[in-house]
């Protein structure tokens, strides 16, 4: 546990460090590596970890990909071509190495050298949207890591209903709720606080809308990814983060919150709220 929160609080420092004060390139350059080792956990995860030639597919891929959609000015036919040259390339493989893999194999390796980077780099799109992106990146991370501690709290104060026993026994019903509702309140805080102190307006129906729906897809992801770790019959994904596991056992929910805050963050501004 001591582990576990010390990193923990190391990774708040270094994240604030990347948002507020180290040059945009050290945040965008973090979450390309971030993608690259999340392809190869999650390659090795449903490929097999002696699969090496798929995992370096993957994590080449996942370099290629998360450089071309890590800003919205980026023409979108650098993104059309990363999905074709993964199809392209995880084919070729397949033909060579057909008898030690099969296409099973090959779809985790394109949902992880391909998918997951450009799920993840929502946050760096968030980042780049504007001069305040690094506001706006917070609200998935809260959205998702305050959900996931508040349902902890919650669920060890009043957990009675197993949410997901065979997937994640832990979980219950009254947990989930209490992520949810813990979400919400931390979002309409923190999109409060920004407005008051400083030139961003975070809109309340925004930050709610991103805490409610945030924390419902968070441990639909955390889900996910547990369900695939049960089906491949590992414990972690990886041991890259002490205490933590791997990169997409910290970033399971975040997979999935981010992209819906992206959009929330465009359908309100569209919108004029």
């Amino acid at each position: 546990m001591k582990t576990r929160v010390a990193f923990g609080v190391t990774g708040a420092v270094v994240v604030i460090l990347a948002l507020f004060v180290f040059p945009p390139i050290v945040a965008q350059l973090l979450m390309m590596a971030l993608s690259v080792c999340a392809a190869q956990e999650f390659t090795a995860a449903t490929a097999g970890k002696d699969n090496k030639e798929l995992q370096i597919a993957a994590m080449v891929l996942a370099l290629g990909m998360s450089f071309a959609s890590a800003r919205d000015s980026y023409p979108v036919y650098w993104m059309r071509a990363m999905l074709y040259i993964g199809v392209v390339v995880l084919f070729i493989l397949l033909l060579r190495h057909h008898k030690k893999f099969g296409f099973q194999e090959l779809a985790g390796a394109y949902f992880g050298g391909i998918l997951i980077p450009y799920l993840l780099m929502s946050l760096i799109r968030m980042f780049t949207m504007s001069e305040n992106g690094a506001f706006h990146l917070v609200i998935p991370l809260l959205a998702a890591w305050g959900s996931d501690t508040c349902a902890l709290f919650a669920g060890m104060a009043f957990g009675k209903h197993k949410l997901a026993p065979v997937i994640s026994p832990k979980k219950t019903v009254e947990g989930a709720i209490g992520g949810v509702v813990g979400a919400a309140v931390l979002t309409v805080i923190y999109g409060v606080a920004v407005s008051a102190f400083t030139t961003l307006t975070l809109s309340v129906p925004l930050c709610l809308a991103a805490g409610i729906l945030g924390a419902v897809l968070g441990q639909i992801g955390d889900l996910s990814f547990s369900i695939v770790k049960r089906k491949s019959g590992i414990k972690d994904y990886g041991k890259i983060f002490p205490g933590h596991g791997g990169v997409l056992d910290r970033f399971d929910s975040v997979i999935f919150v981010a992209p819906l805050v992206e959009l929330l963050l465009h359908l309100f501004s569209n919108l004029g709220l």
